[in-house]
């Protein structure tokens, strides 16, 4: 309470001299007062709804994007080396960032062509620009949505089978392009483990025949996991497999 009290008077006492000096103090008025026009509250839900847009920016950007299998890719070749916390975490998630920045680069300047230009030219209205927006972003899901993936979510929604792309709606597109990345992201994890499993077994399998077993084998393994890595260019076979998987 004594806390409370004192910050009290810091805030008001100063604001109280203020005003006894003779100098005004501005006032902060809510109203809510009738519109007269109807256009005036179709203008505070487009700001609504775009603030709702900005919060969810960065689940967009990671969900219907190549944001996803690059993260996950980088971190299983984090922890396929033993290496711990190297890279650190704030690395690895900014280089997944502006490779998807790379990847997505062509369908980003058609969208910026397209619709962006477009739009603040006052050429084409919001309803058009957002149709031309999410074509491009559909065209890059589908083309890295399995089939089959997408298959399970349409016999989930139980909806009849769509005709073309653009009868498959986004709400079951943007899933499936989600799960096909988790298990793209996950195969490729498992064949960056694989050579170092190898090493790792080796290690283990010698030490264990010279009797050494109280000497732990990612300690000895780690070096040569790194020489190796090293020795192939292990970051640019990496980041160029990752890359071009999305061909």
């Amino acid at each position: 309470m004594k806390v409370l009290f004192i910050l009290a008077t810091a805030f008001f006492v100063p604001a109280a001299s203020l005003a006894a000096d003779g100098l005004n103090l501005p006032a902060v008025a809510l109203n809510f007062a009738e519109g007269g026009r109807p256009t005036e509250l179709v203008n505070v839900l487009k700001i609504v709804v775009l603030l709702t847009v900005l919060t969810l920016a960065p689940a967009i950007l990671v969900m219907m994007t190549s944001f996803t299998r690059m993260v996950i890719v980088l971190s299983f070749l984090r922890q396929s080396l033993g290496t711990q916390q190297m890279p650190p975490n704030q690395v690895l998630v900014g280089l997944a960032l502006f490779l998807s920045f790379f990847v997505m680069a062509p369908t980003w300047q058609k969208i910026s062509t397209e619709a962006i230009d477009p739009y603040l030219a006052e050429k084409i209205d919001q309803k058009e620009a957002f149709t031309k927006i999410e074509a491009p972003m559909r065209e890059f899901m589908f083309s890295q949505t399995r089939e089959k993936d997408l298959e399970l979510f349409l016999s989930m929604s139980k909806m009849p089978k769509p005709q073309n792309r653009e009868s498959v709606p986004s709400y079951v597109l943007v899933p499936s392009f989600v799960l096909s990345e988790l298990n793209t992201a996950f195969q490729m994890g498992f064949m960056l483990y694989l050579p170092f499993l190898v090493i790792d077994m080796v290690v283990a399998s010698v030490l264990m025949a010279m009797g050494m077993m109280m000497l732990p084998p990612m300690m000895i393994s780690l070096p040569f996991k790194l020489l190796l890595f090293v020795l192939v260019d292990g970051w640019a076979l990496v980041v160029g497999s990752l890359v071009k998987s999305f061909g």
